[in-house]
């Protein structure tokens, strides 16, 4: 992704609904499915071995050896958790010609065909360094397949969609050809099938993995996903991680918000190992990754709700 803001050019471009939301949490609480204080089935240290499996495949540009690996080893770990995982191929055109790239979808079905999809990018930048991406890339793709396995016992309405995309980073330098290539290539995929419409929210989790988990909400998000975000981080206690600040980026939920599908991203650019070789495994924590898997978890029967009201 890319800021609209920094000189740089990073990727970061660096209460309506409340009562409900609370509401909703209480219900959680009294279901055994989530609460203040008691998280959710949101596995931290799982998501961590997720992503120290992630890392020792080494860098993982679209197209590569190790992002295959990669592939194949998500696609097995879907499957444990009783999901049938599709793995969506397809040409992407870059600046260095055409180049393989896949995404991998699976969906748990819920009381309808409509869905709610989590997604984040597992692929890393090309560089003439070795780039791990443990937070960029990597850190996505573990807490995604944590969160499959938590949701297994999760009631919801809509069906529950899970996408790994390839192709978020640039080949060569962000722009809007280059760059999230996996995204666009999934809202030009469900336009043609006439699916898009099936597709109610999105829910873009990047960079989830930082020690020190910093939060500020995407500007150019759907509002109301920022809101019921918000107040469940702040109903769990974990309003220091998800900050009161607000910040545009360039990410994978762009494509669907010009769409008109609504998508929220989650992430902490507050980062200063950001494509250097330094984006390891010791800059990231089982327990960033837990306190977004309990925030998300909470917030999805909310989500869940509006989207049916929305109908």
């Amino acid at each position: 992704m890319k800021s609209k803001r920094s000189s740089q050019n990073r990727r970061l471009v660096v209460a309506a609904g409340a009562a409900v939301l609370a509401a909703a949490v209480a219900y959680g609480v009294q279901s055994g499915r989530v609460g203040p204080g008691t998280g959710s089935p949101f596995d931290g240290e799982r998501a961590f071995a997720h992503l120290k499996k992630i890392v020792e495949f080494g860098a993982r540009p679209a197209g590569s050896d190790a992002l295959e690996r990669t592939r194949r080893y998500i696609v097995a770990e879907l499957e444990k958790t009783g999901l049938k995982p599709q793995v969506d191929e397809f040409q992407a055109l870059t600046p260095r010609g055409p180049r393989r790239m896949a995404n991998i979808r699976a969906i748990r079905p819920g009381a309808r065909p409509t869905t709610i999809a989590l997604a984040g990018h597992y692929d890393t930048k090309l560089f003439d360094f070795s780039f791990v991406g443990a937070n960029d890339g990597g850190s996505s793709a573990a807490w995604l397949l944590e969160m499959a396995r938590a949701t297994a016992g999760l009631k919801l309405e809509n069906s529950l969609e899970f996408i790994f995309f390839d192709g978020e980073e640039a080949v060569v330098e962000w722009t809007d050809d280059d760059s999230l290539y996996g995204s666009r290539h999934d809202v030009d995929r469900r336009v043609r099938e006439g699916t898009l419409r099936q597709l109610r929210a999105l829910v873009l989790v990047d960079m989830i993995g930082d020690k020190d988990l910093n939060i500020r909400k995407e500007s150019q998000s759907t509002e109301w996903l920022n809101a019921v975000i918000w107040e469940a981080a702040k109903s769990l206690g974990y309003a220091r991680e998800f900050l009161n600040e607000s910040l545009p980026v360039s990410d994978d939920h762009l494509p669907y918000l010009k769409a008109a599908v609504p998508a929220v991203d989650i992430i902490d650019f507050d980062y200063p190992y950001w494509h250097t070789p330094a984006d390891t495994l010791d800059k990231t924590s089982a327990r960033s990754l837990k306190i977004v898997g309990d925030v998300i978890y909470s917030s999805l029967p909310e989500i869940d709700r509006r989207v049916n009201q929305a109908r």
